[in-house]
């Protein structure tokens, strides 16, 4: 494959994360309340359920509205350094797997810093009884850089109760994979697993 359609590859593969992210993020969003959502192909461990993040990952908070705005610009900048890096590499003839796998990790940043920035004044807010409305003539439910970011990914593998003969925790909610993500953080994640199994810094390499 020669340079040009590597560009072209890679710019293609950012675009079609950053879409599919996008129009996924919306779809839940005007169509669930909050913690909406349905099962996929009928198992109940497979699930769209949408949540809102309201801070960093794992739904951490920083500093109220000026730590928002700070954690906004970082990612702007953090999203700008790995896009140019990303095609940094790729004219540097890096190895084609690493640049692959740095594009999914951009488009996966991208995709989650769109949310942050302009969901805020795109939306109406979302609850646990009222679906979101898209550009709503009243406004949206906050301001520039404080919009919510859409996770809708749940996988509960495990969904269930401790026996209540098990020592301390007896009786108690059993879950294993409780985690809800977005294909933005799916992008990033595989980008970054890719790296690993790869070692994927060697030059001269082509797929």
């Amino acid at each position: 494959m020669n340079n040009r359609r590597k560009f072209l590859f890679i710019g293609l593969l950012i675009a079609a994360v950053l879409i599919l992210d996008q129009a996924l993020k919306f779809y839940v969003k005007t169509s669930f309340p909050l913690n909406g959502g349905f099962n996929m192909l009928g198992f109940d461990w497979a699930q769209i359920k949408f949540t809102e993040n309201y801070g960093m990952a794992f739904g951490l908070e920083f500093g109220g509205r000026g730590g928002k705005i700070f954690l906004g610009v970082f990612r702007i900048l953090a999203g700008s350094g790995l896009l140019y890096y990303t095609f940094k590499s790729l004219k540097e003839d890096k190895r084609f797997s690493f640049v692959i796998s740095l594009a999914l990790i951009t488009a996966g940043a991208i995709g989650n810093i769109l949310d942050g920035l302009f969901y805020g004044v795109l939306f109406s807010k979302s609850t646990d009884i009222t679906v979101a409305e898209f550009l709503p003539e009243e406004g949206g439910y906050s301001s520039f850089f404080d919009g919510h970011v859409v996770d809708m990914f749940y996988f509960p593998i495990i969904d269930t109760y401790w026996p209540d003969w098990v020592p301390w925790v007896g009786g108690e909610v059993l879950r294993f994979n409780n985690y809800i993500f977005n294909f933005a953080d799916l992008s990033i994640t595989v980008g970054v697993i890719w790296i690993i199994l790869l070692g994927a810094f060697s030059k001269k390499f082509s797929l």
